[in-house]
């Protein structure tokens, strides 16, 4: 699936107005989606919703999906922030017999405070997506009030729940309270569908109801806290409109469309063979869970190659893999291990080094002497120097990096298109950075730069891991 940027959907929205699949159309199926997930999770009989509609195409929205709501049974409370004259859309919601109010003749919101006590459902599709300007104002009392009574009501139904408890003494006057649920309409009012900030007056949704593509707002956080769940809902735009957009959501079907297909009679010689250098004294649980991911994402023969002083622990834990245990010095590898690799790497068609293999001396000076890359550190002469190794497609991760990260022009060392896979501290170490904040504000713009400045594949992990080539698609 496509991930847009605000400019982009709108583009998108633009051009499929033009091609005569009309704004009152997407309109229409945008609202009608939104109702359709909050019947998925609430039943609508006797259950009331409070619809906060804003003056934009969200707001339309909204109407459609009140419109939808109350035909479905449910009594329908529509708050107005602004008028809408001579709206067609909130003439149906007339008809259908919702009750509708208007923040500008809502002395103190006092309405709006009796209408939310009472909402089942809270629908906040009150603002465009991309607002930039904070929240004040109006604006800010209504979305506070909101969030000031659900949380009095989360409160309220968590004292209940306690008081159930036989040894947990609670007033028995305490009355019951149901939590509404807070549905946002494309997303919350107060994201920023680019960068993924929140304004502080920002009410966060149980469940998001997005149109077409999800937007880059919803997977960065913190804004990804405030969509809840994110629901991505087809309102009719054709795919080709979005060819050019570059940016995809990974998800199962995609990573197994990428997969090689395994026919009948193969065997383990079928689907290659991995080698993975890993592991120390201090951390060999890395060693394990890499070895183990790689047997489970289907190789047909993982190689790992520990410390031979951790070998016996690691192999205690695995029986799927086979073995080169590598020189070491007091749990770590040692530079001479890269002789004892040169005689078997041949034949690998993938290598990954890096996990849990310590930043001591001794580590680092293999690393480089493994990529041959000239070491930092000034090194014992060793009798016979291998010839520079032919190294299979690469996979660089944690240690490794940051043994990378000591050497100024490391990336050309690398074969190309060498998959490199830091966090965001690695990733600091890498650009030499001494501020983080660009990383963490800005994590798809980092790894798309540093991709095509290094010329290597970066996936920069987090709780939203970005994978960037270093060519444009």
């Amino acid at each position: 699936m496509k991930l847009v940027s605000f400019d982009q959907m709108r583009r998108i929205e633009r051009e499929s107005d033009a091609a005569g699949h009309t704004y009152a159309a997407m309109t229409e199926r945008a609202g009608t989606a939104v109702a359709a997930a909050i019947q998925l999770r609430v039943g609508m009989k006797d259950k009331s919703v409070l619809l906060l509609v804003g003056p934009g195409n969200r707001g339309g929205d909204g109407l459609v999906a009140a419109r939808v709501l109350r035909q479905a049974g449910a009594e329908v409370l529509c708050y107005l922030l602004h008028d809408r004259p001579d709206d067609p859309l909130l003439a149906a919601v007339r008809e259908q017999g919702c009750f509708i109010a208007n923040a500008l003749d809502d002395n103190r919101f006092l309405a709006l405070g009796r209408l939310a006590k009472s909402a089942d459902v809270v629908v906040d599709a009150l603002l465009d997506a991309g607002t930039a300007h904070p929240i004040e104002g109006d604006l800010a009392k209504i979305l506070n009030i909101i969030k000031d009574e659900a949380k009095c009501r989360r409160e309220l139904s968590e004292t209940k729940e306690l008081a159930e408890i036989p040894a947990v003494q609670t007033s028995p006057s305490v009355p019951a309270a149901s939590v509404p649920l807070v549905v946002a309409v494309d997303g919350p009012t107060g994201l920023n569908y680019e960068t993924g900030a929140l304004d502080p007056s920002a009410l966060p949704a149980d469940l998001t109801v997005t149109f077409a593509y999800p937007k880059l707002g919803h997977f960065a956080f913190p804004g990804a806290f405030a969509c809840g769940q994110l629901v991505v809902a087809d309102i009719g735009i054709a795919r080709k409109l979005a060819d050019d957009v570059a940016l995809e959501v990974t998800d199962a079907g995609m990573i197994r469309a990428m997969l090689p297909a395994r026919p009948p009679d193969a065997h383990k010689g079928t689907f290659g063979k991995a080698l993975i250098v890993a592991g120390s004294i201090y951390y060999p649980g890395a060693a394990a869970l890499a070895a183990q991911a790689a047997t489970r994402v289907g190789s047909g023969l993982v190689t790992l190659c520990p410390p031979r002083s951790i070998w016996s622990a690691v192999a205690s834990k695995l029986t799927e893999v086979t073995y080169l245990p590598l020189p070491d010095d007091m749990g770590v590898l040692s530079e001479n291990a890269v002789q004892v690799l040169a005689e078997r790497i041949e034949g690998y068609q993938a290598l990954l080094i890096g996990p849990g293999l310590s930043t001591k001396r001794e580590t680092v000076a293999f690393v480089h002497r493994l990529l041959s890359i000239e070491p930092s550190i000034k090194k014992a002469r060793i009798e016979s120097e291998p010839r520079r190794l032919t190294l299979p497609p690469l996979v660089v991760d944690a240690d490794a990096l940051n043994a990378l990260s000591e050497v100024a022009d490391w990336a050309k060392h690398l074969p190309r298109l060498s998959i490199l896979t830091p966090h965001p501290g690695e990733m600091a170490r890498l650009m030499r950075a001494e501020d983080k904040s660009e990383i963490a504000s800005d994590r798809i713009g980092v790894a798309r730069r540093m991709a095509a400045q290094w010329g290597h594949i970066v996936i920069l992990k987090g709780a939203r891991s970005c994978c960037r080539l270093p060519i444009s698609r």
